[in-house]
């Protein structure tokens, strides 16, 4: 029939016009990312510094950041535009790091000098002698960077653990908060910017699990989340980005590492230890807290965490392991690695939702009730949705 044709026809004209639609959308926020941290200097260029969050105890505080030279714009590419961005995303492409600026940081009445690395990172261990509010949370760092041609100053804040903290979540991102994206940053982008919002980055239930973590049986104890990926500091901004799209509870750290890579090199280095030193760091550091770890049974977190457990039995309360995969062996393995926690006092959950999880974290007296029914009223349309498909 004409009419069934016809309209058979427009919706197959409209659908290349709704993808063009939705690229173009999704290039433009993928452009204003990228080009963020570029407006910092309204189009001056020069030397200038990206502070991350810091952390710390009472006694010691560690801030990282890394120092950057960049061109400017000329003249006729200040003004708004097209043309002003991706004058900014070639800037962005091009800028380097700075090596051997000086950084000093005062924290209070506490101050310290360091140097940028050859990639212009900066990595500063802060020695605090001076007494801190015991119920504050985040404290200001003041920074100073000084190379050859330029001296500017910043900000940022260190978290430090109220005196009511009883507890610290250390937390995989990749496969464990997030569906694969961290090692991948366009995958991660695109849901990010294109994805409904049932598609998008979190597992389901993550974000109230983890909120509940964060605030305790009690819904005051402000813990400190820690997340460890592997991927690289220049998805740092994206990951803020997922955190808070998701109102995930942040805190103070991503662990995340330099890769690396150059036109010389161009493959990240290997880092197989770098989750197990984050964690050995944050029990040395925490050395009085008792920890929850979580991950996902797709790479090594249950073997990491087995020997975290075996070198602390003492401090390891519960190991979360989120399951990504169908392999009857792999499940087998974790077991055994399960019994050998429980021998130590602690138990892993492997499960592949988080009211799982967080059914234990209830019975344990980790999270509030009302936490363990928010993180199932997350997951209830999703679960809908599974049973449909």
């Amino acid at each position: 029939m004409p009419y069934s044709t016809d309209t058979a026809d427009s919706g197959s004209r409209s659908l290349p016009r709704l993808f063009v639609t939705k690229l173009i959308h999704f290039i433009k926020k993928l452009v204003r990312l990228f080009i963020r941290p570029m407006r910092g200097d309204k189009g001056e260029g020069g030397v200038i510094v990206h502070p991350y969050r810091g952390y710390g105890s009472h006694s010691e505080a560690f801030i990282m950041g890394r120092v950057f030279r960049q061109p400017g714009r000329l003249g006729r590419w200040k003004r708004g535009g097209v043309m002003r961005d991706l004058v900014d995303v070639a800037r962005r492409v091009v800028r380097h790091g700075v090596a051997d600026a000086r950084v000093d940081i005062r924290l209070g009445a506490t101050h310290a000098t360091v140097n940028t690395d050859a990639d212009g990172y900066f990595y500063a261990h802060i020695e605090i002698t001076h007494t801190l509010p015991a119920e504050a949370m985040w404290h200001t760092a003041k920074l100073r960077v000084i190379s050859e041609t330029d001296a500017i100053s910043t900000e940022t804040e260190v978290y430090i653990p109220p005196a009511s903290t009883d507890l610290l979540v250390i937390s995989d991102i990749d496969d464990t908060v997030m569906y694969t994206g961290v090692a991948n940053k366009l995958k991660m982008l695109y849901r990010l910017f294109m994805e409904k919002a049932h598609r998008r980055t979190a597992f389901p239930g993550v974000a109230p699990f983890y909120r509940a973590l964060y605030a305790g049986a009690e819904g005051n104890r402000q813990r400190p989340m820690l997340y460890v990926s592997r991927g690289p500091w220049s998805i740092y901004e994206m990951l803020e980005m997922f955190f808070n799209m998701n109102r995930i509870p942040v805190g103070p750290i991503l662990f995340l590492r330099e890769w690396g890579m150059s036109l010389k090199r161009p493959w990240p280095r290997k880092a197989e230890d770098h989750k197990t030193d984050v964690i050995h760091n944050m029990l040395t550091l925490y050395d009085e807290l008792p920890f929850i770890l979580i991950g996902d049974s797709g790479q090594r977190d249950p073997e990491v965490y087995a020997e975290i457990v075996k070198a602390y039995p003492d401090r390891v309360r519960a190991v979360y392991i989120r399951k990504v995969d169908n392999d009857p062996e792999r499940d087998a393995a974790i077991e055994v690695l399960a019994n050998e926690m429980r021998e130590s006092g602690c138990e892993l959950v492997l499960a592949r939702d988080s009211a799982s999880m967080a059914e234990h974290a209830l019975a344990n007296g980790f999270i509030s009730n009302e936490g363990l029914e928010e993180v199932r009223r997350d997951q209830q349309p999703w679960s809908r949705r599974a049973s449909d498909e």
